[in-house]
């Protein structure tokens, strides 16, 4: 249930949240006084003292801070956490609130993840435990916090007999009377339901959500340097190359020839694996040898159809073959990147599935991933390659993971929404990469 104090506390939180977003106090660089933040909340007619939050990932937050008499004893909550921002500030003042002795908060491990918007951009489960420590440290020194990680909807708020009240947002009011009916099964006391509004997104873009979101900041990440690019002084300055990669219809492709649409020159490593083994190449004798005659076609050619099944359904068999194809391809890569360069192409594609597992990234200056969630990949692949689920699936797994992926690149690039999305998305990225280039272009003029 809803208490009326809190109803009347709910309603009052709204308005300044909107006052505070109308007067651009809610996230700002600048710092504004306690004073002005009162003033902007003057005419409300509900109590409330007013602070600032620590700055956190750069951007400072202001929030505000109700009375700090508790109604409960142990209050609980339970979220993602990720990429703390104004919503999460909201919900967990709420429970410093009315907490007067523990707050458990629970946050959503590695296995509630999976299904939400580019999980692989998602912080480690470690440190958005400690972000919320952080915060309610400053917020209420006071209070007991405790924060731990959960691996199912119910947490803490589903077997423990001393949490008197549950903190939860419009949006996931359902999780709580889901913890409320477990509860009264197990003979535990209901929890009481304390519920605030969605902080609205000022300006969201079309494939954003209207609500101030975790998924609304990882998307903003996209086309961004996400980690430092580092120096390779064993390959050449110029031309510039780019590796980039991606699971089966993940769209990389598609995001190549964007960049080539940008000014970039493109290789192709998949043409060059089927050049990698044309008759009379040393490949092509080496494939023939090891996996047998009946993979030539009556031209000569390796049948792929035939050594196709043979590879994939054995990894030894698989590593064979890479270990003939993969270096062959590198060379082929190499010269063709050569030719760019020759040709005065300032920046080059290295477009290549296998790109990390043949470690060609030792070639490129910086990696550039593109991702879809594995749902999304599936549908594009029983689409396109008319496969089963159950064969599309087997397909994905017998892939690097996209955590994988990401966890070793610089760049992410999502190609889940509409093609002007990830046009928007390839177009910053191209402009930061640009400008990475002119720094980089500097930096090497000044120490000569």
């Amino acid at each position: 249930m809803q208490t009326a104090t809190s109803k009347v506390f709910h309603k009052t939180r709204s308005q300044i949240t909107r006052i505070l977003h109308s007067t651009k106090l809610f996230r700002s660089k600048s710092v504004p006084s306690v004073t002005t933040l009162k003033a902007a909340t003057r005419n409300l007619s509900y109590t409330t003292d007013v602070s600032s939050a620590k700055c956190i990932s750069g951007v400072r937050y202001y929030c505000t801070m109700p009375p700090t008499k508790g109604l409960y004893q142990h209050v609980c909550m339970g979220g993602t956490f990720d990429r703390m921002h104004e919503g999460h500030f909201l919900l967990l003042r709420e429970g410093c609130r009315l907490c007067e002795g523990t707050l458990t908060v629970g946050v959503t491990d590695l296995s509630m993840i999976q299904s939400k918007i580019l999980c692989e951009l998602i912080a480690p489960v470690e440190v958005r435990i400690e972000n919320v420590r952080q915060f309610l440290r400053e917020t209420k020194p006071t209070m007991e916090a405790n924060v731990v990680p959960i691996s199912d909807p119910l947490g803490p708020a589903g077997w423990n007999p001393d949490i008197q009240a549950i903190v939860v947002s419009t949006e996931t009011k359902k999780g709580a009377d889901f913890v409320n009916d477990t509860r009264k099964k197990k003979g535990l006391s209901e929890l009481a339901v304390h519920i605030i509004d969605l902080v609205p997104e000022p300006s969201p873009t079309s494939s954003e959500e209207s609500k101030v979101s975790s998924s609304n900041l990882r998307q903003r990440l996209l086309g961004t340097l996400l980690r430092p690019v580092q120096p390779k002084p064993d390959i050449r300055a110029h031309p510039y190359v780019l590796g980039l990669t991606g699971g089966i219809a993940s769209g990389k492709t598609a995001v190549a020839r964007r960049l080539q649409g940008l000014g970039a020159a493109v290789v192709d490593c998949d043409k060059l694996g089927h050049k990698a083994y044309e008759p009379g190449t040393t490949a092509h004798g080496q494939v023939v040898q090891t996996f047998g005659q009946d993979v030539l076609a009556e031209d000569g050619t390796i049948n792929r159809k035939v050594l196709g099944p043979k590879v994939f359904a054995d990894k030894d068999k698989l590593q064979a073959l890479n270990n003939i194809v993969w270096p062959e391809i590198a060379r082929l890569a190499k010269e063709e990147i050569a030719a760019h360069a020759e040709a005065g192409k300032s920046v080059v594609v290295l477009d290549a599935a296998v790109l990390l597992e043949a470690g060609w990234e030792n070639f490129c200056h910086e990696i550039w991933v593109s991702v879809i969630p594995r749902k999304e990949a599936i549908r594009r692949i029983v689409e396109r390659n008319k496969f089963t689920e159950e064969d599309a699936g087997r397909r994905i797994d017998s892939q690097m993971s996209n955590q994988e992926r990401v966890d070793r690149g610089n760049v992410i690039i999502s190609t889940l929404w509409e093609p002007e999305v990830t046009q928007k998305q390839v177009e910053k990225a191209w402009s930061l990469l640009q400008e990475r280039i002119q720094q980089g272009a500097e930096k090497g003029a000044s120490q000569l």
